[in-house]
């Protein structure tokens, strides 16, 4: 058992709900309760399963009639979603000192199905009906959706990474991003009377953003629903189906942030006039931000980036064709990069270091920007950030840059 939502029962007149397969509802029965009212019995269709929850103490009556303990509770589950409105059934009777029926409480229950899905196995799938979705763990045996940070630049003519753009313009930016899944069953009359809202934390929201994947004239659209400046998004039109979100990570974990970024899926009863929607039933999911991982200079070489020098006092000539040589014996690409795009600055093992970002369904190499700041600065933003290999830089928080930010220093 999950979550557990509370209905209020009635004798006066029939009550009339909505729960979520296989989640608790509470029926509070101490208002609804006759006065000379002594014991109750609960009878439900099929598809209800009864629980009468009680101290060891408390034992039925004859004929399977409780005693009105206030330590009793009656919660019932249903799993099975409906086919029609209102075709689950809950009667409680109550009953008098000499066991005369007093008075019927009535329970109309309409049970839908709704369900936020990631990759929690990390197996490349989003599967349904995962457990302990919100719990994220290390390791092989562990559990939870890896989120990459989408930082290179798949679409033509944009100015900085993918994730700075709030729009998707190409399909091969999809891939870069993890799919989430709200699977909804159950009668549509229901969810024109509950809303259907996804959200995410205001302290995660400055780290990710979503996309709604949404059919139109045959035609797929990528609708930004969350993200920094959005908290929530109520669906329309939600039905017996699937609605597919496309997530990227717009931070590395970094001091002050882990990585763990969650959202929500809630089943809101309608607002009316001026009292907010209230939540039944919540879904909530996790996903790490996978980390740059710098590449050990113990794997075997790519690419091998040079600087040419032939302007200054000291030209690199013979040391260039001494590469050349060696790289063409290991089988290895050179890139020579030119003295205009490098402004004379042949040290571009201190400007940057490659790495990598990895998720099941993707991943990319990713150059890590050195603050040292001086002929190369903008040579990685230029030159190497481009389709499925992204770009990130950082800056020393308060302090001046050193030679300790220069990334000769810097191996694995």
């Amino acid at each position: 058992m999950s979550q557990r939502h509370v209905v209020q029962m009635s004798t006066s007149h029939a009550t009339y709900g909505v729960c979520v397969l296989g989640t608790e509802v509470l029926l509070d029965t101490r208002r609804s309760t006759p006065k000379d009212a002594t014991s109750f019995d609960v009878h439900a269709t099929s598809a209800v399963t009864v629980h009468i929850i009680h101290s060891p103490v408390t034992k039925p009556m004859i004929n399977s009639r409780w005693p009105l303990d206030p330590d009793i509770e009656v919660v019932v589950t249903i799993d099975v979603t409906s086919r029609t409105v209102n075709d689950n059934k809950v009667k409680i009777s109550y009953y008098g000192w000499e066991g005369n029926e007093l008075s019927v409480a009535w329970l109309y229950l309409t049970c839908v199905d709704v369900s936020l899905d990631v990759d929690l196995s990390r197996s490349g799938r989003v599967k349904s009906k995962g457990k302990d979705k919100a719990k994220w763990t290390w390791g092989p045996d562990g559990q939870g959706a890896v989120l990459l940070v989408n930082c290179d630049r798949d679409s033509p003519g944009t100015l900085g990474t993918d994730s700075g753009q709030a729009d998707i313009r190409t399909t091969a930016d999809l891939q870069d991003m993890s799919v989430m899944l709200l699977r909804t069953q159950g009668p549509s009359a229901i969810f024109a009377e509950y809303q259907v809202v996804l959200h995410v934390p205001e302290s995660d929201a400055e780290k990710v953003r979503v996309f709604h994947a949404i059919r139109i004239d045959s035609r797929t659209h990528y609708k930004p629903i969350l993200g920094p400046d959005k908290l929530s998004y109520v669906l329309d039109h939600v039905g017996s189906g699937e609605n597919t979100f496309y997530v990227e990570g717009l931070a590395f974990p970094d001091a002050g942030f882990s990585g763990l970024v969650s959202f929500s899926a809630s089943l809101l009863q309608a607002p009316h006039k001026n009292s907010p929607g209230t939540p039944i039933f919540t879904d909530t999911v996790v996903f790490r931000v996978a980390p740059w991982i710098m590449t050990p200079n113990t794997q075997q070489p790519l690419e091998v980036f040079v600087c040419s020098i032939k302007w200054a006092s000291d030209p690199n000539d013979v040391f260039l064709e001494g590469l050349r040589v060696l790289l063409r014996k290991a089988n290895c690409k050179l890139t020579i990069c030119s003295e205009v795009d490098t402004r004379s600055d042949r040290w571009i093992q201190d400007e940057l270091e490659f790495g990598y970002v990895e998720a099941p369904h993707k991943i990319f190499p990713v150059v890590f920007d050195s603050p040292r700041n001086r002929g190369l600065k903008d040579f990685a933003f230029k030159k190497i950030l481009g389709p499925d290999f992204g770009y990130v830089t950082r800056e020393p928080p308060r302090r001046a840059i050193t030679s300790l930010d220069s990334f000769g220093n810097l191996d694995v």
